[in-house]
């Protein structure tokens, strides 16, 4: 009778006695943990419930930190702001430079000047008409260039066939000035269409310039054409009549001198290396003096054409007139670029 109330009740007890007996042994077993714990490890061991908490925490904190840090690097590598004594002194320079050349010009090539009082008013007006549009052409120039740079399309030119690229851009070139020049100056939209396209092929020349020279030199060389063509326009437009109207012609040989000497380099071996620099200075020095004698002829042949369309000879065409400056323009553009680049590489 006790026995099977022993048997009974030994259940219960086992059951009761389980909580005591777990306890006990998380006791037993604390100190094997803590004789596990208590090893001397080194300060960069975590234990992976460390280490994720550590990670979890890093890769919490890092977009704000890389944010930070983006700020803090803006802020540091943010240009300076600009020295305005610099800038003035940089425009005192080109001031300088306008003014000088003007005067020299003046003195070397316009020592007798008119002597019918002055530029008539409609010879004057013709003139501005005349640089009005070729201003409008070389920011069209300009601006259909940085445009193509921009899109990608001058890259693409550039890997295509050279000899493809230089025929097909000389034919549509020419083809283009032609046909602006042959359309009546009355007929505004084809005129103008056909400018405008023309402008656009003298761009496509002039990208891949503009795409690898820095931007400080384009404005250099820029700020240097403009004071060249200024001053000899000015020599032109207060000269006597018709006084460099007779250059045309050694103009124009210079021109084929200097196109040869441009081409040189594909006939001339590479071994020849004063041979080629002789050819390159003539292409570049003699090319500035072409083109700015070009620049004082086309300037005195549109005061002329102005007399003539004043008598009803001719008709005005600002347009026609303004085409010739814009390429003496480039010409003498493209050569300020390359001398200024050449002086910076020599520089380093």
């Amino acid at each position: 009778m006790s026995f099977t109330i022993t048997v009974r009740q030994g259940p219960a007890r086992l059951a009761a006695k389980l909580p005591e007996l777990g306890k006990s042994a998380f006791r037993s077993s604390a100190p094997i943990r803590a004789f596990h714990q208590t090893t001397n490890k080194p300060s960069t061991f975590f234990t992976p419930r460390t280490a994720a908490t550590k990670s979890s925490t890093i890769f919490r904190s890092t977009p704000r930190n890389v944010f930070q840090q983006a700020r803090s690097y803006q802020y540091q590598s943010g240009a300076a702001p600009a020295d305005t004594s610099s800038i003035g002194r940089r425009l005192l320079t080109g001031g300088a430079i306008f003014g000088g050349t003007l005067v020299a010009m003046n003195v070397i090539f316009n020592r007798e000047t008119r002597e019918d009082g002055g530029m008539p008013l409609f010879e004057r007006s013709y003139l501005n008409q005349t640089f009005m549009h070729t201003g409008l052409g070389i920011g069209i120039i300009g601006l259909t260039a940085r445009q193509m740079v921009m899109s990608g399309f001058v890259y693409r030119l550039m890997v295509t066939n050279p000899w493809v690229v230089a025929i097909g851009g000389l034919a549509l070139s020419f083809g283009t000035m032609i046909g602006t020049r042959m359309i009546d100056p009355d007929n505004y939209v084809p005129k103008y269409a056909l400018w405008t396209a023309f402008n656009a092929t003298q761009a496509a020349f002039i990208a891949p310039l503009i795409a690898f020279a820095p931007g400080a030199l384009i404005a250099r060389a820029g700020l240097y054409t403009v004071a060249m063509m200024g001053s000899i326009s000015f020599v032109g437009a207060t000269a006597k009549q018709e006084k460099y109207l007779y250059i045309g012609g050694p103009l124009l040989a210079g021109a084929a001198i200097v196109a040869v000497s441009g081409l040189a380099p594909l006939v001339i071996p590479a071994t020849a290396a004063r041979t080629l620099a002789l050819t390159e200075n003539i292409w570049l020095y003699g090319g500035l003096a072409v083109f700015g004698g070009f620049t004082l002829y086309d300037v005195q042949k549109v005061l002329y054409h102005a007399r003539l369309a004043e008598r009803g000879v001719i008709k005005k065409d600002p347009v026609n007139e303004s085409i010739s400056l814009e390429l003496d323009f480039l010409n003498i553009f493209i050569r300020m670029v390359q001398i200024l680049m050449l002086q910076q590489n020599r520089r380093k």
